[in-house]
């Protein structure tokens, strides 16, 4: 884990000294996300939610980029219309972008979250809200596409299959679409 975290680091260290100051992009993006915890065998339903951070895009090559993000993202899941369990994470992916064809992009990579709240939320009860117990950290790959609409303006859609666990019994993994809309200063 650490050393998938190091190498992580390093590559984005090593490309960000090969580019040029001035081809590297800067962002704001936000968007949905639609999130649910799949593993276990509980009856669970998804919850709508969003994120919303920062981006830069460090050109390679004419048809490869690398973006790393910061992002504030909200997840979680419904158990068996009881309660609902909300996650929010400050998240970090790192995605290797391949240009298809002018503005149409395929996106790849890890993403690594810090749990920043968690909480279980009582559907049409009088329970008090409660912490989930829910790991600190996250880690996921995100695969995704990406359409650049101008010189500006951007669109993204990706799904994050988690890796760790978020509970340990069961086996509990976070899984989010996201749809995103985000434009480069």
């Amino acid at each position: 884990m650490k050393k998938l975290c190091f190498v992580a680091l390093l590559a984005t260290l090593g490309f960000t000294q090969q580019s040029n100051a001035q081809d590297i992009e800067f962002g704001a993006k936000a968007g949905l996300n639609i999130s649910n915890f799949t593993g276990g065998d509980a009856d669970r339903n998804s919850l709508v939610g969003f994120h919303v951070g920062f981006i830069s895009e460090i050109p390679l090559s004419e048809k490869f980029s690398l973006q790393p993000e910061l992002l504030y993202s909200t997840q979680g899941s419904e158990a068996q219309d009881v309660v609902k369990i909300k996650v929010d994470y400050l998240a970090i992916p790192v995605m290797a972008k391949y240009y298809l064809t002018e503005g149409f992009s395929l996106e790849v990579g890890p993403q690594f979250s810090f749990l920043v709240n968690d909480k279980a939320e009582y559907i049409d009860s009088d329970l008090p809200d409660a912490d989930t117990d829910a790991s600190s950290v996250d880690i996921g790959a995100n695969v995704g596409l990406g359409y650049d609409l101008n010189s500006k303006l951007f669109v993204q859609a990706r799904y994050n299959f988690g890796i760790s666990t978020v509970v340990e019994n069961p086996d509990i993994t976070n899984s989010v679409f996201q749809v995103g809309l985000g434009y480069k200063f």
